[in-house]
């Protein structure tokens, strides 16, 4: 489904990136994988890196990395087709939480590392686009906590502030860009059993919720690759008459109690 296609993923090199990056090489794309943990990139090279597929460091919350990243797909392949922004992450441990715990810190960091470094990306893929006068696609990786919210047990509210943005700021990019052909869509997640999800999927008192919140296929976490078929999708042409979606992969979690 994605024979020719050239693609940058950034954050690629684990969790949901790197289980997309394992689909897309076997659908037949050419990839720049993007990752900014040393141990993560030694082990994805050793497992992925081949003609097709180059793995490089950077840091997503700094303007250079993507345009570099996809600098890199057009010298290396000929070109660029589509970008997957999957980095982001938890503000936790940086200070995001509850509105009055939440530290002034903890919100620059957490926007900065979930919308800020999807905005630049997104500038940054669709420059180039624009630059080559062609057409191409970019996925966002949003959450269900950007719309069905969790009191309990998800309490991150700069967290949802971000993936509720990244919502409205690809809906919005999508509207102006569609005369350039030019796709922009989000698929959002529930709980996915990665490393930023370790917390949650070692609680037991969560893993009881996550049972009748996430009914589908038993009640369970999701998995990495229960994301991977619709990511295909919208890298494939499949997708050309779609943009401005926002779908969740969520095993129920936006329509249960």
């Amino acid at each position: 489904m994605l024979n020719g296609k050239i693609i940058v993923i950034i954050g690629g090199t684990a969790g949901i990136g790197l289980a997309a990056a394992k689909a897309f090489q076997a659908n037949g794309a050419k990839l720049v994988l993007v990752g900014r943990n040393d141990e993560s990139l030694l082990a994805v090279k050793s497992m992925l890196a081949n003609s097709t597929t180059i793995i490089v460091g950077g840091d997503a919350t700094l303007k250079s990395t993507a345009i570099d990243a996809i600098e890199t797909c057009v010298n290396s392949f000929g070109g660029f087709d589509g970008l997957y922004h999957v980095a982001g992450g938890s503000g936790r441990k940086m200070g995001d939480g509850p509105l009055h715990e939440l530290s002034l810190e903890g919100w620059n960091k957490t926007l900065e590392l979930n919308l800020t470094s999807l905005m630049l990306s997104n500038q940054a893929a669709v420059n180039k686009f624009l630059e080559l006068k062609q057409g191409g696609s970019v996925l966002n990786m949003g959450s269900v906590l950007g719309f069905s919210p969790s009191p309990k047990h998800f309490s991150t509210h700069a967290y949802a502030a971000a993936k509720s943005a990244v919502i409205g700021f690809s809906k919005s990019i999508a509207a102006f860009y569609a005369k350039n052909n030019i796709r922009i869509n989000v698929i959002a997640p529930s709980l996915v059993e990665t490393p930023m999800a370790q917390r949650a999927a070692s609680d037991l008192e969560i893993s009881s919720f996550i049972k009748v919140k996430q009914p589908l296929d038993g009640g369970r976490i999701g998995q990495p690759e229960d994301l991977t078929g619709l990511a295909v999708y919208f890298m494939s042409d499949l997708s050309k008459f779609t943009t401005g979606q926002l779908i969740a992969v969520d095993g129920g979690w936006s329509i249960s109690e």
